[in-house]
């Protein structure tokens, strides 16, 4: 391979690590908009926890657990040894010869290092403002050590699931719903804040404390998602990157058209936070099969998305769920709906294709599930999940990090 090409390729996918990392700016402006002004140094802390403490897991064994495939006549479904520990360049790792000539051994663990640690922020959102600060670092500690990397290695780590055909370009099972199902069971046991339902379960809005920054979340991950889609074509081909993001946009805009029309017509207002939930499911349902759909299935796909959030986040209301962010119906909703439009739409459009992506979503439900409910069963037995209802109503900025992120000044 030409060393230009081969350079201008590395240099693309460490422009889209860059993308992705910055993606964790948007998760948090997100969840600190949609929530109260008394837990924003909570939930900040939670998410430079993550990324912090994500890309140090990922290095000690993550990366090992995932890459760089399994071993001929392996079952797999989970390599492990005792030299899986750091990460150290494999020989020629630093040469076009590896990787197909895409990038480096040391642009392929930080690349896939920031993918990581989004799992767990997905988490983040759906548990905030009354879940104890500790219990969520170790469930983070666990789930973005073990249980994330085990599910990825069963395709891009070359496992059972990708052996049988199953598609996940960038990661709507992978990534997003493993941090969907995730926050599934974590809102179930933890319950919903106080004030969120009345005395017969109506669900009641708790505004969110600055809806610009929430859009502003939106935005950062929007331009982020360049990176998370565009980066995974792992490569800077010219055609190949350039659909991508292509797809990724209209299925984004599509996806904040659905939501926002039949939000409209459902409850006769323009609801801002419905509108950008869209362009996030939008995203979300194109992630697995960006790189296999014409711009109008971008469209379709975005816009059903769109309208599956609507449906979703009503469902959760009414299930009696409190998903303060709306996680659930974006990651975990629209990634099954993405993996599953592989099978629908675009170049590997067919009935066998969607068993494949319908066993592959099944698959890795029941492990996340059931993953997530040992973790969080046994912190709950242990150490409990929630703070007290004092805790929860003055605010956790104050009693679990003993500062205020707005604090009032007074002129002497």
């Amino acid at each position: 391979m030409d060393a230009g090409l081969f350079t201008a390729n590395n240099v693309w996918m460490m422009l889209a690590t860059a993308l992705v990392f910055f993606m964790h700016t948007g998760f948090s402006f997100l969840e600190i908009g949609l929530t109260r002004q008394k837990n924003t140094i909570n939930i900040l802390f939670k998410n430079i926890f993550i990324i912090t403490g994500g890309l140090l897991l990922y290095y000690a064994w993550g990366f090992n657990l995932m890459y760089p495939g399994f071993e001929e006549g392996s079952s797999g479904i989970i390599k492990f040894s005792m030299d899986s520990f750091g990460i150290s360049a494999p020989e020629n790792g630093m040469t076009p010869e590896y990787a197909d000539g895409g990038y480096t051994w040391w642009t392929d663990f930080l690349f896939q290092g920031m993918f990581a640690a989004t799992a767990a922020t997905i988490v983040s959102g759906a548990v905030a403002e009354r879940i104890k600060i500790g219990a969520f670092m170790i469930f983070t500690v666990i789930y973005v050590g073990l249980v994330y990397p085990i599910v990825g290695a069963w395709k891009w780590g070359g496992g059972f699931l990708d052996s049988w055909g199953f598609y996940d370009f960038a990661g709507s099972t992978l990534v997003h719903s493993v941090g969907g199902w995730a926050a599934l069971v974590a809102i179930f046991l933890l319950g919903s804040r106080i004030g969120k339902f009345d005395e017969d379960g109506k669900a009641k809005a708790i505004p969110g404390h600055s809806i610009p920054m929430a859009t502003a979340g939106v935005l950062i991950l929007w331009l982020g998602w360049f990176g998370f889609n565009g980066g995974s074509v792992l490569s800077a081909d010219p055609e190949l990157t350039s659909l991508v993001l292509v797809t990724t946009s209209l299925a984004a805009a599509a996806g904040g058209f659905g939501a926002m029309i039949l939000s409209t017509v459902l409850y006769k207002n323009l609801d801002l936070t419905m509108f950008l939930n869209g362009i996030l499911g939008g995203l979300v349902g194109i992630t697995a099969g960006a790189d296999l759909m014409s711009p109008n299935e971008a469209v379709v796909i975005g816009f059903l998305a769109g309208i599956l959030i609507v449906f979703a986040v009503a469902l959760v209301d009414k299930m009696k769920l409190d998903d303060p962010v709306g996680a659930v119906a974006v990651h975990l909703v629209c990634g099954i709906w993405g993996t599953l439009a592989v099978g629908i739409f675009g170049a590997k459009a067919g009935g066998e294709q969607f068993m494949t992506q319908l066993y592959g979503v099944l698959i890795v439900g029941v492990f996340c599930v059931v993953c997530t409910f040992i973790i969080l069963g046994t912190l709950k037995a242990v150490m409990g999940l929630r703070v007290s209802k004092e805790e929860e109503i003055e605010g956790l900025d104050i009693h679990e990090h003993g500062m205020d992120a707005y604090p009032d000044f007074i002129n002497d």
